[in-house]
């Protein structure tokens, strides 16, 4: 059985075979990043390893000034002892799996991860290791996800009957993956029939960059227009937003930001995210409709990425950990949970 290579400290998920951190949620001297995500990569460090694809979100969420060295996927960097490269984890774009391997094993601390196919990230790659470190966000049997051409079918039906009675729509998403990944999937599919999609598209502010780095590195979305004030200016004077779609982060909902679109009774909302799942949450939170539709591994794919792995020691973090680790250790398997600061899906805006 394996040592462990990968353990926290005050820092984050140290390596010190290799004097580095993986995600530190402190100042780290060398930060080697999963993904560009608030609870995964965070300001402080002196030097930031990341996946090429992901090089430009990254320095969008950290800044022009930041330290950063892109590494292309399975590029095997040496450090100290250990030999590191970095592997598709298909959660966002450059989202990767970092694997570690010294003299007594190999490690892969998977961050945060799906299985389901994605227009605008690389796909998920399994990496066989000794010790596999898994999110569980979704780690119950309820969370088993349909197929993303069914949600976005039932998408874009809620915008088109929206848009026959005049009403806009306003879509929550994770500003970071979740907005780029509804956008082209609803360009995929919506123009698929006859050409074109149902209205125009707007995005909130904090949205818009984020696409502008997709679009700068080749990923075909449909055309947006931020909400400015002067476009809300003009459009009281000449028309309302009735049937458009509006994308914006979930900090939006219930905001001041949300009067310019008209009365609530002419705007209908949605959140898109695995919690809506639950019926009961989508009530809890006045969302009119939820789509369900995640950028993490259901139970189903968490299950068969572990197996697939080969791994007999996994560590759980961030989400129903105990649960899944206890499961684990029910299939004969060596599983604990590890503690650590990222957040689950809530984090990511």
């Amino acid at each position: 059985m394996p040592r462990d290579l990968l353990q926290p400290d005050g820092v984050g998920l140290a390596c010190d075979a290799g004097g580095f951190h993986i995600d530190p949620w402190g100042a780290a001297k060398i930060a080697i990043v999963t993904h560009a995500h608030g609870d995964h990569a965070r300001l402080g460090s002196e030097e930031y390893f990341c996946s090429r694809e992901g090089e430009g979100v990254l320095r969008r969420r950290l800044g022009a000034a930041v330290k950063i060295v892109p590494l292309e996927y399975g590029e095997v960097r040496e450090f100290g002892a250990t030999k590191v490269s970095l592997h598709p984890a298909g959660h966002v774009r450059g989202a990767a799996q970092i694997r570690v391997e010294d003299a007594k094993g190999v490690w892969v601390a998977a961050g945060d991860y799906k299985r389901a196919s994605d227009l605008t990230c690389s796909e998920f790659e399994v990496v066989p290791c000794d010790a596999f470190i898994t999110e569980t966000t979704f780690a119950l049997p309820i969370y088993t996800w349909r197929s993303t051409d069914a949600i976005v079918t039932d998408m874009l039906s809620w915008w088109k009957r929206n848009a026959a009675n005049e009403h806009a729509s306003v879509l929550f998403c994770y500003s970071l993956g979740k907005a780029q990944r509804v956008l082209a999937e609803l360009l995929r599919i919506g123009t698929s029939a006859d050409g074109k999609l149902p209205g125009e598209i707007f995005v909130h502010g904090a949205v818009q960059p984020l696409i502008d780095c997709y679009r700068a590195e080749g990923v075909a979305l449909p055309e947006t227009t931020p909400v400015a004030e002067d476009e809300v200016r003009r459009r009281k004077k000449r028309e309302s937003f009735a049937g458009s779609l509006i994308v914006a982060p979930p900090s939006a909902a219930g905001s001041p930001w949300m009067r310019r679109f008209g009365s609530s009774d002419k705007v209908s909302t949605a959140f898109v995210s695995g919690w809506m799942q639950i019926r009961g949450i989508r009530r809890r939170r006045g969302y009119d409709s939820g789509f369900v539709l995640s950028d993490h591994a259901d139970w189903p794919d968490l299950l068969r990425t572990i197996r697939e792995t080969g791994a007999k020691k996994v560590l759980c973090t961030h989400g129903y950990s105990e649960i899944m680790s206890r499961f684990l250790r029910e299939q004969g398997l060596d599983a604990s949970v590890l503690p650590t600061q990222y957040g689950g899906d809530e984090a990511e805006d």
